[in-house]
Formats: C-alpha cells, structure tokens, sequence
C-alpha cells in the first residue's frame, strides 16, 4: 500500500507541475501573440479546469480509500 500511495503521490506532483508549466507558456505565448490572444486564454482557461478536475479525482479517491 505504500508503493501505491508513493506512486500516486508522484504522479499528482507531476501532473500539477505540467498544468503550471502549460499554464505559465500559455502566458507567456499571451504576451507575445497580439493575434492569437483567444486562442491562449482558452489553453489557458482549459489548463484551469484541468487542474480542478484533477484536484476532484485525487479527493474523491483519498474518500473512498478512506471509506473501504
């Protein structure tokens, strides 16, 4: 059980640093691309909500863990 919660805990790591580094391009690209302006801030509108979606499903696993 430990190497399990070992692994899911990287890979939550991992997954949160991806989003804030896609997060931080986007931004990045916003700045610079005057005509792809919309284009950034829906990746960067979907990243958020990713990141959300993600944050839910590591919560509702830690429940039913804790439950069974």
């Amino acid at each position: 059980m430990q190497t399990i919660e070992e692994l899911s805990n990287l890979l939550i790591n991992l997954i949160r640093a991806g989003l804030g580094f896609r997060i931080i391009y986007c931004c990045i690209r916003l700045m610079s691309a005057e005509e792809e302006q919309g284009t950034y801030k829906r990746r960067i509108r979907n990243s958020l909500i990713a990141v959300v979606i993600n944050e839910l499903v590591w919560v509702i696993k830690d429940l039913v863990i804790a439950y069974f």
